[in-house]
């Protein structure tokens, strides 16, 4: 696995800030482990966007102190590598902040890590329910995927939907997906007949949805990683001829991701999904996210909900740094992590105070074509969601 920082990239984005000489003893060091390279290269990719986004609009000191970003690369869904370095990270570099985590068995592995060293890790994707309680200096700001299957479980039920397959990756964040949507389906009335797993690692989707099709449900349910996977069922869902069997495809966000939306093309049209973020999202701080997005990201097309969090991320350890005046100690700085809040591109987010996890709204959204580009569009919104719902 490679090191590298982000200090060339960043001097582009800022290179119209003044930045004094920094000793490099002095640097506020940010260990981000994530995956950069195998079938979810994206993940780290977007999360970094969004990381050079903050720092383009923010600057690259906070509290006196010169940021510098330390990238390692797990290659995939590596627990083992992801514990390594970070590790490595901790003991060699002696980073103030461990960040990232695309996937849950990297966080998941990284957690002792973080306890041992009291090192506060803050949590920019993997969306496993119970990944804050593996160590108390973990604070996540991205999402539950547990959040988007309870309301689009919820929407279904009440929009004359009555049998739903469910399908979900078989890892934690697709198993605690489909018991969300079993619940909350459930509670409105529905019925889930069948309930489908499939590997993590790049299954064949089309003997998984004949069997569907075959069982003829109103609906289907999916959980699938974003990026290769998504695109991969939007296809077969189509070349099976599901959507022409009137079998609707309804799920989690990651299914109609915006940094592949462009690439499933039409087949996503009328797909609809619950998530926390969508580019198409009006509100003054996504219209300014995305503005420094591109500015500090020209080879990137669009944001996705992994860059949202990488940005908003940045925003809770430079709140942190400052109130601390640049001394960071583990306890002091997840005390200013228990109810941080942050202006998101996303709408409003807080860090709970009780669990550390992320209390946002969900939103309700279909694709649609607006100016002529396929995007999520928010019709329906519940505001302040946290917690397990499902025990």
């Amino acid at each position: 696995m490679k090191r590298r920082t982000l200090f060339a990239a960043v001097a582009i984005a800022v290179a119209t800030l003044a930045a004094g000489p920094v000793l490099a003893a002095d640097n506020l060091k940010i260990g981000l482990v994530a995956p950069f390279s195998g079938p979810f290269a994206d993940y780290g990719k977007q999360i970094e966007a969004g990381i050079k986004a903050y720092m383009a609009q923010h600057g690259n000191q906070v509290a006196g102190r010169k940021v510098e970003i330390i990238v390692k690369d797990t290659g995939g869904s590596g627990p083992e590598a992801a514990k390594r370095l970070s590790q490595e990270l901790v003991s060699r570099d002696k980073v103030d902040f461990l960040a990232g985590y695309g996937l849950t068995p990297e966080a998941m592995a990284t957690a002792p890590i973080a306890q041992q060293a009291k090192t506060p890790m803050i949590i920019m994707n993997a969306a496993t329910v119970s990944i804050p309680q593996k160590s108390q200096y973990i604070a996540r700001v991205s999402l539950v995927t547990a959040h988007s299957a309870y309301y689009i479980g919820k929407w279904a039920a009440k929009n004359n939907i009555k049998k739903v397959v469910t399908l979900v990756a078989d890892y934690g964040p697709g198993i605690d997906s489909e018991a969300a949507f079993k619940a909350a389906f459930a509670e409105g009335g529905g019925q889930v007949t069948e309930s489908i797993r499939t590997p993590l690692n790049s299954p064949d989707f089309s003997p998984f949805l004949q069997r569907i099709k075959d069982a003829k449900p109103d609906a289907m349910f999916v959980f699938v990683p974003a990026g290769e996977q998504s695109i991969g069922i939007m296809k077969s869902y189509r070349e099976r001829g599901l959507a022409d069997a009137g079998i609707k495809m309804i799920g989690t966000g990651d299914l109609t991701d915006d940094n592949v939306l462009p690439a499933m093309g039409d087949a996503s049209l009328g797909v609809i999904t619950a998530f926390h973020y969508s580019a198409n999202h009006n509100s003054p701080e996504n219209k300014t996210f995305l503005q420094n997005f591109a500015k500090a990201n020209p080879n990137i097309a669009r944001p996705n909900f992994m860059a949202v969090a990488g940005y908003d991320g940045m925003d809770a350890i430079y709140q942190v740094t400052t109130k601390l005046n640049g001394k960071i100690e583990g306890d002091k700085a997840m005390e200013i992590l228990k109810g941080l809040k942050i202006k998101s591109p996303r709408g409003p987010l807080t860090i709970d105070p009780e669990i550390r996890d992320v209390s946002q709204t969900q939103y309700i959204r279909r694709v649609e074509k607006v100016n002529g580009q396929l995007y999520n569009v928010e019709f329906e919104s519940f505001p302040d969601v946290k917690g397990a719902l499902v025990k």
